[in-house]
Order: structure tokens, then sequence, then C-alpha cells
């Protein structure tokens, strides 16, 4: 576990300069740092984390909704497209991503970056699952599509009731027999702790020299009169402040992003804006119900609501105990942080994003609509719907649990609109010296493609020298696995291996 709040009274002396400050100590963050320390050794890095331990945020497993993103169930991924058919476009995208964060994963436990891979990853399947002819249809056209892509190729498909018992009885017991349902598995899946993970990689940057800061709350980032950032910095255990200043700073705040960034000044921010959407989620401990599904199952999403909203029932692996999660019922809150303020949403409104904001909201009426009626709706209702996915479930060993904030992108399209956008968006400075993530799912689970990308747009002088040591952390860097089958299968061949993830 990395340190305790105790570090708190250590402040960084007046003036102390790094290389590079990061903010924030959750997954993007220790991802990042843990890149940089690898491959500039030499470099000092500064993290500043207002908590008193990493990866309590979003990176913590019981706030973070999807754990191991692979768009292997998750059907708001595969939508129909304007021709009617389905499109597996996005899921091949994030399915990329997620195989180059095992890459990674896998040789940072060579490393000895990481410990035992049973301590944030484990294998499990991946279920999509329907009911109702309109559905099923769809989720065989979606089975057929993804069939024919090799990232895709070994998922398995039926509309069996006993079938899909052996795969997961408790979707089964308990439902009418004459039900048309249907489910789509994969075998390859996995179930990813995010906050075991980051305290890991939040551990052995400290022990790299890094200096790691909890009880630390960043309150502004200013362009310094010597071109570096100049980041004040207030330790909230004693009140004392300083500063501290950096070559390059990265925002990994979470929620906290995006007023850090609108105070830092620079021209990228303009017109972006924050919606927040909080959630909850039912939550079993009981080993009766918890040994009995093994399995990340998702339905579709209701009509109106956001894609983090889509329903699922899942195997979650967390500090080596198996439990069971299901959700999410979305909710709303104007903080931007589970720690945050109920003054985040309206100081984060800027006269240029003022009007993005408003259209916005002008024309999603119908998610203003669903976050009403899930915020009133009543404790059985949303006990009833666990039902749907568990006909069987009794109240008695579940508990409701709140999750963490997200904060969806609110930004202009190309035409100058303002849109509501489910999804991450890096944001950096034209001459790459700051950069910062906003936005939500997939998030964790594509974290290191995101700070490749992130390498590539602030360290362009760097990545020729960068990419022999980059290609040697991920194989397959720079390169469409989807487009090259051999690879794929001897690079998901090593990371099972080495990720202790074989079926």
């Amino acid at each position: 576990m990395a340190k305790s709040s105790s570090t708190s009274a250590h402040a960084p002396s007046a003036g102390q300069k790094f290389d590079v400050v990061l903010i924030g100590a959750g997954i993007m963050s220790t991802t990042l740092g843990s890149m940089l320390k690898e491959l500039e050794p030499d470099w000092t890095i500064g993290m500043f984390e207002s908590l008193d331990q990493a990866g309590q945020e979003s990176s913590d497993p019981w706030n973070n909704a999807g754990t191991g993103h692979a768009a292997l169930c998750e059907l708001n991924y595969t939508p129909r497209g304007a021709d009617g058919k389905v499109s597996t476009a996005k899921a091949q995208g994030i399915n990329e991503q997620f195989t180059v964060s095992k890459q990674l994963y896998s040789h940072w436990v060579k490393a000895g970056t990481l410990g035992s891979p049973r301590t944030f990853i484990n294998g499990l399947p991946h279920i999509s699952f329907v009911w109702g002819d309109k559905n099923a249809e769809y989720l065989q056209e979606r089975y057929e599509a993804m069939k024919a892509q090799p990232l895709f190729s070994d998922i398995v498909h039926t509309e069996d009731h006993a079938e899909i018992a052996e795969w997961a009885p408790l979707l089964i017991e308990g439902r009418d027999p004459s039900q048309r349902v249907a489910a789509s598995k994969f075998d390859t899946g996995t179930d990813v702790d995010y906050g075991s993970l980051t305290r890991q990689l939040a551990t052995h940057l400290d022990s790299s020299g890094v200096e790691v800061r909890y009880g630390h709350e960043v309150q502004s980032v200013k362009r310094g009169s010597d071109g570096r950032w100049d980041v004040k910095v207030k330790d909230k255990a004693t009140g004392e402040r300083s500063t501290a200043s950096a070559r390059f700073v990265f925002v990994g705040a979470g929620g906290g992003a995006l007023g850090l960034l609108q105070g830092a000044g620079i021209d990228e921010i303009k017109g972006f804006g924050g919606f927040p959407v909080s959630g909850k989620f039912l939550r079993s401990t009981d080993p009766a119900v918890a040994e009995r599904h093994h399995a990340k199952v998702y339905g579709l999403a209701s009509v109106g609501a956001p894609p983090m909203s889509v329903p699922h029932l899942d195997t979650r692996f967390v500090e080596g105990r198996r439990t069971l999660m299901f959700g999410p019922y979305a909710g709303f809150s104007t903080k931007f942080l589970k720690s945050g303020s109920f003054m985040d949403l309206p100081l984060s409104v800027r006269p240029h994003n003022l009007i993005p904001m408003l259209q916005v909201g002008k024309d999603n009426t119908d998610l203003v609509t669903y976050l009403i009626k899930e915020v009133t709706k009543s404790s059985s209702a949303k006990f009833d719907e666990l039902h749907n996915f568990f006909p069987d479930a009794g109240s008695d060993a579940w508990e409701m649990i709140t999750a963490g904030q997200r904060v969806q992108v609110m930004k202009k399209d190309d035409k100058g609109k303002g849109v509501l956008q489910f999804g991450t968006e890096l944001i950096s400075a034209r001459d790459g010296s700051i950069a910062g993530l906003l936005g939500a799912s997939p998030g964790a689970s594509t974290a290191p493609s995101i700070m490749f990308s992130l390498l590539e747009r602030c360290f362009g002088a760097q990545m020729d020298r960068w990419r022999p040591k980059l290609e040697q952390m991920v194989p397959s860097f720079g390169r469409a696995l989807n487009d090259n089958p051999a690879l794929l299968s001897e690079v998901t061949a090593e990371t099972a291996k080495t990720l202790q993830l074989e079926p």
C-alpha cells in the first residue's frame, strides 16, 4: 500500500522544481508516472493527491462501474449504424486499447513494478444478456458481426435456457421458461481492481524516487514568468501553502481537472463544460449468492438512459474477496468528485462554455427526465430491476452503496453547437507543457492507450528515442491487432500466461 497521509507533514519546499508534476493519484496519473519513470529514470517527478492515499475516487473498485472494459459484453459499444447493421467499429477500438493495457500490465508484472496478477486482475467470462424478440434478434446480428472480426472470433452465442444456466445460473433460475432470452459469451474477459492496481503503481513511484504527497490539495496551476508552471499546493493537515514548479504538468484529478485546466488559462479548454452524474449500486457479499455467479453480465440500457447506465450484474474481486454488484442506478449531484463540493458545477460555468452548456441542456431533456425518474424511484422499484437479471434475488442479501461521480464532457462540435459526449477527452496545450483528462467511460480500462496518446502529443521530440522501449513495454505498440491475427494470437497467449488469465 502507498504511503499514508502522515507524509503530508512534509510539504514541498517553496520554489521546489520538478521536471513533471502529476495532479491526482488515480489510475491515470500513476500510469503516466510509471511510464515516464521507466522512459526517463533521471527526471524529477512530484505527485500531489488531496486524499490520504491513491486511487480513492474513480479508480476505487466500488466507485468504478466498469472494471475491465474490453467491449466484449457492453452493448452500447455495438450500436446499429445508419444502414441498420450492427457496427463493431467502436468495440474494436476499445478492445484494441484494453489489449494494450494487458500488455503493459504483463510487462510491469515481469519487471516487478506490479505484484502478483491475482491482486489486481482476474479472468472472468463476459456475457451479454437480453430478453424479448427484438432484443434477441439484435444480439444474434451482433454475434454474427463480431464473430467476423479476429478480436472477437472466440464469441459463442445461444438462446437455450439450459445452456445459459450453465454459464450463469442466477440468470435463469425462477425465469419463465417460455420467455425468449439470448446470450453471447467470451471466456477471455477479466475483472480488474483498479484501486489495487493504482496503489501498487503509486507505491512503485514512491520507491523509485518520485515525491508522492497525500493530503495535499492543488489549488491552482499558473504559468510562471520563467515559462514553467507554478503549482500552488495546500497541506490539508497543517494549512501550510507552498508552490512547486514544473516543465510539464498532468492534471489527472478526475472531476477536479476541469476547474484546474480552466484556471490554467489555456485556450484549448475554452468551450468545455462538465455534466456530473452520480450513481448507486446494489452489492452482495453473501457467499451463498456471490459464489453462484462467475461472470460480468451486461444488458441493454433503458430508453433515454445514458450509456454509463447500462445495467450489469458483475462478479467483483476486491482485495481478494469475491462479491456481486448490480446497477448502476443513476442519480444527480452538482459535485464533480465524490469528495468534492456542491459548488463544483456552478463554479465551472464560464462565459466561454455557458452557451454550449445551455444547448446541451435544451437538447437532452430526455436525459434530464430519466435522471429525475431515477432519483425519485423507490427502493423497492430499484430492487425490482435486479429481478430482470436475477429473478430469484432476495433483498436480504443486498445493500445499496454510492458509487463515484462521473463528469460527462460538454463541448462544441464541429459546427460550434454544444453537445454532450460520453467518453474521455484528452486536453493539451499547444506547446505540450500541460495536459489533462476529462470524461468517464471507458476511462481506467484504456488508461495506457490514453497516456501513450499524451506522450505523442506532449513529448513528440522524445518519441523516436523512446519507441524501442515502448515496443518492449507493449509489443503491439502502433499496430492494430485486428489487422494482424498472428500478432494478436501471440500477444493474447503471452499476456494470458503472465497475468494468469488462462480460462
